[in-house]
């Protein structure tokens, strides 16, 4: 069983990715569980048509302690199995803690004991800190990707990201498995990637292609792939989840100064020198 987290910054694109990529799994016939872990819940809403998932803490907060796993667990597009950590009441208490106490409670009803090749951790945008770096602190994923694309905030955050993973990398094990682009059609955006993976010592694993397909599935509360099989985007998404499969180039990444960023940047047009 491979644990995986995806991470990159807020608004990025990471929940749409992660869903799509594992329906492109789930239809290759992998058995996939995916644990949403953002207090909004909506890291598993396109696998489920939409349904409003029922998080882990507010079963906890309504139910008690003494749960079934059916109340928390949905099956979803490709029999994909689906759980949304949740998060406090506004205002009140860490988001963080939902992450901590939905994995314990995975851990407890057995979740993780079924014939599972994937499980997909779904994590808030670029924090890496408190019960957000739970994957990565403990162990509980192996392998990183951070969504991002061709603009400074978004190489920001994934260079924070990946100074999370080494800090963690011999403790908890974890290796960074590539760079996931998701395009926001930025001028020469697709060399830039792979000259920003190259630096951190990874791959660039998948261009994304930005395609207004995306958005209509969505509406519709569907992946592509089960929107429209046929498309173009939905192939794009076949081969992410194919790299995802076969990749065997886990790293300690080496992240780069913020000078070295900008740098970077401005060699591939971005900036203005």
């Amino acid at each position: 069983m491979r644990q995986v987290a995806i991470y990159g910054k807020g608004g990025i694109g990471k929940s749409t990715t992660t869903q799509n990529l594992t329906a492109g799994l789930g239809e290759m016939g992998k058995k996939i569980m995916v644990v949403g872990c953002d207090p909004k819940a909506d890291s598993t809403r396109l696998l489920l048509g939409g349904l409003a998932q029922k998080t882990v803490l507010d079963t906890l907060r309504e139910e008690g302690e003494d749960i079934e796993l059916e109340l928390i667990m949905k099956e979803g597009f490709a029999s994909i199995k689906c759980v949304e950590s949740g998060g406090p009441e506004p205002g009140v208490g860490c988001a963080g803690r939902g992450i901590i106490t939905s994995i314990g409670l995975l851990e407890r009803l057995g979740a993780y004991e079924a014939d599972l090749d994937y499980v997909f951790y779904d994590v808030l945008g670029d924090v890496v800190c408190g019960g957000f770096a739970m994957p990565i602190r403990e162990g509980k994923a192996q392998e990183i990707y951070i969504v991002a694309s061709g603009e400074l905030m978004a190489l920001y955050a994934a260079n924070n990201i990946s100074k999370g993973i080494q800090k963690y990398a011999n403790t908890g094990g974890v290796r960074l498995g590539g760079i996931i682009c998701n395009s926001r059609k930025v001028d020469g955006e697709k060399e830039l990637i792979q000259a920003f993976a190259k630096e951190l010592g990874t791959q660039m694993i998948h261009f994304v292609p930005r395609d207004n397909i995306v958005q209509r599935a969505e509406i519709n509360k569907k992946t592509v792939i089960d929107y429209d099989p046929s498309a173009a985007q939905a192939d794009e998404y076949r081969a992410l989840a194919r790299a995802i499969d076969g990749n065997d180039m886990f790293v300690i990444p080496k992240p780069m100064k913020q000078d070295r960023l900008e740098e970077l940047m401005m060699e591939h047009g971005i900036l203005d020198a």
